[in-house]
């Protein structure tokens, strides 16, 4: 990942077809160790492609992967679509903090306390 990161730091730095020691001059600035074969494998993959297209493809992979969790993904995907879809998860979270509320009351009815 560190890597890639360095690659692209370059090409936002306006090189757009940075070299192995490019790569390592840029993790050498922050202390981090360069993997010769990894550098390679990287530069060997992206050699003659613009990174913004290899960007766009990477993100239609991901968006066919699942996420997980339910709710964050689901907020993120409806937050663009007008008000509506902010009230449930407005509701989700007023029930979770009910929920967390119910078991702080039935710890106070426990019949003792530590500083009794």
């Amino acid at each position: 990942m560190k890597v890639i990161a360095s690659y692209l730091l370059a090409v936002l730095g306006g090189n757009t077809s940075p070299s192995a020691a490019d790569l390592k001059k840029i993790l050498a600035s922050v202390g981090a160790e360069a993997d010769d074969d990894r550098i390679e494998l990287l530069l060997s993959q992206v050699k003659g492609k613009d990174i913004t297209e290899l960007i766009a493809a990477g993100r239609e992979k991901l968006a066919s992967v699942p996420a997980g969790g339910g709710g964050g993904v689901a907020v993120a995907v409806s937050g663009g679509g007008g008000g509506g879809g902010a009230a449930a998860p407005a509701a989700e979270e007023k029930k979770v903090e009910k929920k967390v509320e119910e078991k702080e009351e039935s710890d106070d009815d426990m019949g003792f306390s530590l500083f009794d």
